[in-house]
C-alpha cells in the first residue's frame, strides 16, 4: 500500500524545507533505513532517512525546490502501483489532506495512517485541542527522554514558550511549543522515554476533558490495540508484573525505578556526578521518591542499608547496570557502521615541536591572549585540507564530494560518552578566534547545550587525547567525513638534531584514512604539509 512521505521536521524551529539532493530516484528500491534525500532546514543541510520499505513511487519536491514541513515529499509504495487517487488533487496532497482532515477522519486523511487507525478508530479533537508529540530534535534521533518539565499541567503555554528539556541521542534540548493554550495533558513523565512521533503532551483550551483523546492515542502509537484480539494470553502476562514493580519501591519513598531507572532531578544528577555518588544508594525525598539537589546535599557516604561505606566481605561480587543513554545508543550505531563500512588505514608521524612550543609561549604573552597546541592543530589542518580537497571529502553511495569549505569537527569528551562540535569556516579563522570558539563549544558540549547546527557539517575531524598523556592512538572516522586525525601528547626524549643527539620535543599523529576517498599517496601529501605548518607554525599567519 503506497504511503505519502511528508517533508520532515528536522530541527526544533524549522517551519519548511529544501531539497538539497536526491539520493535516491524514481524506480529505486528503498529499504527502512535508506537515505532518501539532503535536506535543507533552517540550521543545517541534514540526511533524510526512509521509515519505510518499497520502490519510491513519486518525488513531490525536486531538487532546490522548497516545502512547508508535512506537505507532499514523496510517496513509497509497491513497484508499479497505482498512485493517481494520491495525485488527483494536484502537487500538494499533503495540504488538502490537512484541509479534509477537519471533515473527514483521520483515517481517512492520510493513506500512512490508514493501518493504525484500523485497530483503533480515529476520534475527533475537542475544538482549539493539539496533540504535541515527541519532536525529532536531531538528525539521527528515534527516541527521547524527557529530562525535566518546564510546564505543568494547567499551566497557560504561549507560542514559543520552553515545555520541557528533551534528552536526545546527542543533547540535551530545550523544546519549545508551538500552540498557544493550557497544558492539559503530560503523556510522559520525567526520566521516562518515547520514540518520535509518540504522545508527549495535549494543550488546548482550559477545562476540556482529553482523556479521551489521551487514551486513543495511546492505543494508536503503543500498539495496545492488538491486546483486544488476544486477551487470554496478554492479560495474566503482562498486566500482573507491570503492578508490582511499579508499586513495590513507592512505600518505603525510596527511589522510584522504571526498568532500571532512577527517577531524580537533572540538577541532582550533575551534582551526583560532580561528587561521585552512586545514585542507586541515595534515597530521595521528592515527590515519589524523586532525588533532588537537597538528597546530594546531605548524602553521607556510609549511611543507610545500601550506601557506599558499606563492608563488603572479601571475593563477594559487586556490579552495577547503567541503562544505555540516547547518546550511547547513536555512538554505538554511528562507530560500529563506520568502522565496518569504510574501509580504514592509518598513516602515523612524529613531528618535532620545539618551534611550536616557541611560538605558542611567544604568542600567548600578548594581554588576554590564549592559544592552545590543540588550536593550532585545527589551524594547520583547516590550510592543509585547502591544498588537498581529497581529503577534505565525503563518501556517498552514489558520488564522492570534494568540499570546497572546510568545517573542522573537534572530538569532545563528555559523560555520557562523545561528541563532536564544528568549528566552521576554520581556514578563515585566526588562532585566537579558534581558542575562543573551541572553549564555547567545548563548555557547551559538556552541558548538553550544543544544537544540532553546531554537531553537524563537519569536513574532517581532529581527536586530541594529549592532554590525558596519550602519546599515540587510533580514531573511528566520522562519517561521511573521509579522515580523522588523532593527536597525542608532546614528549620530551633524545633527538638527533644536525648530528648531535639532544633534548627535543616530539608530538605522534595519527591519520585514519577511508580508502574509498583517499589513497595512500594523497593522505600521506596531506600529513607532509601538515608538518610544514605545525613545525614552523609562523607559515600558519601569512
Amino acid at each position: 500500500m503506497a504511503i505519502v512521505v511528508n517533508m520532515p521536521r528536522l530541527s526544533d524551529t524549522m517551519e519548511e524545507g529544501t531539497v538539497a539532493s536526491w539520493l535516491k530516484k524514481v524506480g529505486d528500491k528503498v529499504e527502512e533505513g535508506d537515505i532518501l534525500a539532503e535536506i535543507e532546514t533552517d540550521k543545517a543541510t541534514m540526511e533524510f532517512e526512509s521509515f519505510n520499505e518499497g520502490t519510491l513511487l513519486h518525488i513531490g519536491v525536486q531538487e532546490g525546490e522548497t516545502t512547508k514541513v508535512d506537505e507532499l515529499l514523496a510517496i513509497i509504495g509497491d513497484e508499479g502501483e497505482d498512485i493517481s487517487a494520491l495525485l488527483s488533487g494536484g502537487g500538494t496532497p499533503a495540504v488538502e489532506a490537512k484541509e479534509e482532515a477537519a471533515e473527514l477522519p483521520a483515517a481517512e486523511a492520510a493513506p500512512a495512517v490508514e493501518e493504525k487507525q484500523e485497530e483503533a478508530p480515529a476520534q475527533e479533537l475537542p475544538e482549539g485541542v493539539v496533540v504535541v508529540t515527541m519532536p525529532r530534535l536531531s538528525d539521527t534521533m528515534e527516541e527521547g527522554t524527557v529530562a525535566l518539565w518546564i510546564k505543568k499541567v494547567g499551566d497557560t503555554v504561549e507560542e514559543g514558550d520552553i515545555l520541557a528539556e528533551i534528552e536526545t541521542d546527542k543533547a540535551t534540548m530545550e523544546f519549545e511549543s508551538f500552540q498557544s493554550g493550557t497544558l492539559l495533558h503530560i503523556g510522559l513523565q520525567e526520566g521516562e522515554s518515547a520514540k518520535v512521533d509518540e504522545l508527549l503532551a495535549i494543550i488546548g483550551p482550559a477545562g476540556t476533558d482529553v482523556a479521551a483523546v489521551a487514551t486513543n492515542f495511546k492505543v494508536v502509537t503503543t500498539a495496545e490495540a492488538p491486546k483486544a484480539e488476544a486477551p487470554k494470553v496478554e492479560a495474566p502476562k503482562v498486566e500482573a508484573p507491570k503492578v508490582e514493580a511499579k508499586k513495590e519501591p513507592a512505600k518505603p519513598k525510596k527511589p522510584v525505578k522504571t526498568e532500571g531507572r532512577v527517577f531524580v532531578s537533572p540538577l541532582a544528577k550533575k551534582m551526583a556526578e560532580e561528587r561521585g555518588i552512586n545514585l542507586s544508594h541515595v534515597t530521595g525525598t521528592g515527590e515519589n521518591g524523586r532525588i533532588v539537589k537537597f538528597d546530594i546535599e546531605n548524602f553521607v557516604p556510609g549511611s543507610g542499608a545500601g550506601a557506599v561505606g558499606k563492608y563488603v566481605p572479601t571475593g563477594q561480587e559487586d556490579f552495577e547496570d547503567v541503562p544505555n543513554s540516547q547518546m550511547r545508543k547513536a555512538i554505538a550505531r554511528s562507530l560500529t557502521k563506520s568502522k565496518f563500512s569504510a574501509p580504514h588505514y592509518y598513516l602515523a608521524v612524529e613531528f618535532d615541536m620545539d618551534n611550536a612550543i616557541a611560538f605558542r609561549q611567544q604568542f600567548n604573552s600578548i594581554p588576554d591572549t590564549k592559544i592552545s597546541f590543540n588550536d593550532m592543530v585545527v589551524k594547520a589542518c583547516a590550510l592543509a585540507l585547502k591544498e588537498h580537497p581529497q581529503v577534505n571529502s565525503q563518501w556517498f553511495d552514489d558520488k564522492m564530494r570534494l568540499n570546497n569549505h572546510v568545517h573542522i569537527g573537534v572530538a569532545v569528551a563528555v559523560p555520557d560518552g562523545l561528541v563532536v562540535p564544528v568549528v566552521r569556516f576554520a581556514n578563515e579563522q585566526s588562532l585566537p578566534q579558534i581558542g575562543a570558539e573551541v572553549k564555547e563549544l567545548a563548555g557547551k558540549a559538556r552541558n548538553k547545550k550544543l544544537t544540532p547546527d553546531e554537531m553537524s557539517g563537519s569536513t574532517f575531524t581532529v581527536s586530541n587525547l594529549g592532554m590525558f598523556g596519550i602519546d599515540y592512538f587510533t580514531s573511528i572516522i566520522n562519517q561521511p567525513n573521509s579522515a580523522i586525525l588523532s593527536v597525542g601528547a608532546i614528549v620530551q626524549k633524545p633527538v638527533v638534531k644536525e648530528g648531535q643527539i639532544v633534548v627535543g620535543n616530539t608530538m605522534k599523529l595519527t591519520l585514519a584514512c577511508d580508502h574509498r576517498t583517499v589513497d595512500g599517496a594523497t593522505g600521506a601529501q596531506f600529513l607532509q604539509t601538515l608538518k610544514g605548518y605545525i613545525e614552523n607554525p609562523v607559515t600558519m599567519l601569512v
